[in-house]
């Protein structure tokens, strides 16, 4: 019995801040920088944090683990990646 529909991710699979407490400190600064900007892609957190690219693109890993980033393709350019908080209130 296999289905070639892929499961709606369920709202309660997203994570909270209590999960991004036991991160490391990149990914927290990464979260409270997408908390504050609304979407941005890697480069622009690695602008805004002076976070080396590969520390952001671990952080973002980490955060994608625990459910607590939205990301989708850019439209202007789909080479790129947008991301979001998507934490519970």
């Amino acid at each position: 019995m296999s289905s070639l529909e892929s499961p709606e991710p369920d709202p309660a699979d997203r994570g909270s801040w209590e999960d991004v407490r036991e991160l490391p400190p990149s990914a927290k600064l990464v979260a409270k920088v997408l908390e504050y900007n609304d979407t941005m892609t890697q480069q622009q957190i690695a602008d805004e944090t002076l976070l080396p690219s590969r520390t952001v693109r671990y952080a973002l890993n980490r955060l994608d683990e625990e459910n607590v980033i939205d990301s989708r393709f850019s439209f202007s350019d789909a080479r790129k990646r947008l991301y979001s908080l998507d934490i519970e209130s």
